[in-house]
């Protein structure tokens, strides 16, 4: 849940709170993602997890309509100098099947080698834009742990779905592809087909000259300042926003808010905490009851 410090994109601030209180370490993955780690010994019922950040977005740089016909060998160079192997090949939840086949054929895709007789950039654009037009977006219509086939052949599907078959579709064409898991800012009067108040996924693309660009297949824009990186990873079992075990009663009710906002503070004091070795948050009891009421109003 803590948004990421590269490219357009600078977390000024991150706080994690969690009730109950407890001691709270930080490290980095091998993606780069922050990722922080706590204990809850003792006996409870009940367990909150606030994150509260401020961050500095600014719009990326603007794609070309066409990137030339010598792309696709400089994405082979591109793909030859650096360590982009894992983004290539099929992770759990991106992968291929007579299914999605069958759908890439409706896109008219074709194979690696038809592919590359269009625009890399095209071919991209192509699958983005035919997502959007093939998919509906539909809440509660999977799980976090639907297999692409469930989205593909029900034609029906939310963010986390249209990312991993658009990451499938691109690997399958030899083209690195990675999920994106982070928040989307909703303004007013905008259309936008993902949920407010709830995660957002998308897909981050291998672009020669412009390197990892973002595509929202669910709302068929490129990535802007709307969007909020969290993680990188090969696809959502690499980056769920909490992972965890606990011991006792096999019963649990899981809710989940987001709030974006846009924000006049100053930038704070230079910091960063997850490059501390051993670094601990302070809960902040205001910001826990703060939330806690506010979810109580809604179920209300």
């Amino acid at each position: 849940m803590h948004p990421r410090s590269e490219g357009p994109q600078r977390c000024l601030s991150f706080q994690l709170s969690v009730l109950p209180r407890a001691h709270i370490a930080v490290s980095r993955d091998y993606l780069g993602n922050t990722v922080h780690h706590f204990d809850v010994p003792g006996h409870h019922k009940r367990l909150v997890i606030v994150a509260d950040a401020l961050v500095d977005v600014r719009p990326p740089a603007e794609l070309p309509d066409v990137l030339g016909e010598f792309a696709w060998d400089a994405l082979d160079q591109m793909i030859a100098d650096g360590d982009h192997w894992e983004m290539l090949m099929p992770s759990h939840f991106a992968r291929s099947s007579p299914l999605l086949d069958a759908f890439a054929r409706e896109l008219g895709l074709g194979d690696r080698e038809e592919a590359r007789k269009r625009d890399l950039l095209a071919v991209v654009r192509r699958v983005s834009d035919g997502m959007y037009r093939s998919i509906e977006y539909a809440k509660k219509t999977t799980r976090v742990d639907s297999p692409i086939e469930d989205a593909l052949s029900a034609r029906q599907g939310v963010c986390q779905d249209y990312a991993h078959v658009m990451i499938s579709l691109l690997r399958d064409l030899g083209v690195p592809a990675r999920y994106v898991s982070g928040y989307l800012f909703h303004r007013a009067g905008e259309k936008t087909r993902s949920a407010e108040g709830a995660t957002h996924a998308w897909v981050e693309v291998l672009i020669p000259g412009f390197g990892w660009v973002g595509f929202d297949p669910t709302n068929n824009v490129l990535a802007t300042d709307r969007h909020v990186r969290t993680a990188v990873g090969r696809d959502y079992a690499d980056v769920p926003p909490t992972k965890g075990v606990y011991k006792g009663s096999v019963q649990s009710e899981l809710a989940v808010t987001v709030r974006v906002t846009p924000s006049d503070a100053p930038p704070p004091a230079e910091e960063d905490p997850a490059g501390v070795e051993d670094w601990s948050t302070v809960v902040q009891e205001d910001a826990l009851e703060s939330a806690l009421a506010q979810h109580q109003q809604q179920q209300q």
